[in-house]
């Protein structure tokens, strides 16, 4: 499956007026893409359009609530009449409920579920189409590491993100049993630092907070415009989500204790916060129409993220790592054997 470079790409990119979205859409802006982008909060796009025409790039904007088919819909018929066809659409809107699950209401639990699983349905809904028209394309959905591994007092997020990988699961066989060439990718990321913490909703008393160590949105955004060039399945971002990955595959309840030790305070600041202060579940909030969150001193590097974009050294790294694992094990049984 061949992909377009990306300064030959029209790209779609949803959840574009902060954090990840608003990263990815610079990123694809200082390469050459023709963009779209759509958000809920206005004032975001305006200023994101301006930061990305400054730089050289070509941006159009559209308001957009992904709980909503038509209003997803809209951003798809927007691109084909700006520009003439679809390429890349790159799906990252997203909103969450920090709490315990007793203490949420089936009104939030379904709008989560709503914004965060069907909104990223309606995203392919509207996207494949014209996807197909162009003939190739990338579906990209940023997911999260809790589609692989839940976790505590992010019941309803950590549902929406699993069922993300359901659907593209089943989406990915279903084109390739059409023979059509659309890469679907899901991108996993790990902790990042994004202002999603700020734009949550908590019952937890206080600021909510990943648990560390954080990422710099930087990372997922060039795993997203790697998969826009490089058809590729999965992408997990961040060493510390590997790691969570591997122990989830070996042994969910060995996970189940480690949260158990720092699921839950891991989850908290130290800063008090009602639950009626402003959030981002229904509608889009003031104040955080950047890149970064606030925890930039938590952030680290992750070392692991060329292995997806190296498959031949990752093979060659879980050789190594399969050899070590042998010699250890032979040794071990010597050693029992001796004694």
């Amino acid at each position: 499956m061949q992909l377009k470079s990306i300064d030959q790409q029209v790209v779609a990119v949803v959840g574009a007026s902060s954090g990840i979205g608003r990263e990815t859409a610079l990123k694809f802006g200082q390469r050459g893409a023709k963009l779209v982008v759509a958000a809920r909060s206005e004032s975001g796009l305006n200023s994101l359009v301006e930061e990305i025409r400054q730089g050289g790039g070509e941006a159009i904007s559209i308001v957009a609530d992904v709980s909503n088919f038509e209003s997803v819909k809209a951003i798809a018929d927007l691109v084909v009449t700006q520009y003439g066809r679809l390429d890349t659409w790159v799906h990252a809107a997203a909103t969450s409920i920090l709490a315990p699950f007793d203490q949420i209401t089936p009104q939030e639990f379904e709008r989560v579920i709503q914004v965060d699983l069907m909104g990223q349905v309606y995203g392919a809904m509207a996207a494949l189409p014209y996807l197909k028209q162009t003939g190739r394309g990338a579906l990209i959905h940023v997911s999260s590491v809790e589609g692989r591994r839940s976790l505590p007092l992010q019941s309803a997020y950590s549902s929406a993100k699993h069922g993300i990988e359901g659907f593209l699961d089943s989406l990915r066989v279903e084109l390739q049993h059409e023979g059509i060439p659309i890469s679907v990718t899901s991108i996993l990321p790990a902790v990042i630092n994004t202002p999603f913490y700020n734009k949550a909703l908590t019952k937890l008393g206080v600021k909510p907070t990943g648990v560390p160590p954080y990422y710099s949105p930087s990372l997922v955004a060039d795993a997203i415009l790697y998969v826009a060039q490089h058809p590729t399945r999965n992408y997990i971002v961040g060493d510390v989500g590997r790691v969570l990955d591997l122990l989830q595959r070996i042994s969910p309840s060995l996970v189940d204790n480690l949260l158990l030790l720092i699921g839950f305070a891991g989850q908290r600041t130290n800063e008090p916060k009602s639950e009626d202060a402003p959030n981002n579940l229904y509608a889009p909030i003031q104040g955080y129409d950047h890149v970064e969150g606030d925890f930039s001193h938590l952030t680290i590097p992750s070392f692991t993220d060329w292995l997806t974009k190296n498959p031949k050294a990752q093979w060659s790294a879980i050789a190594l790592g399969s050899l070590a694992l042998g010699i250890l094990a032979v040794q071990a049984f010597k050693n029992g054997v001796r004694t």
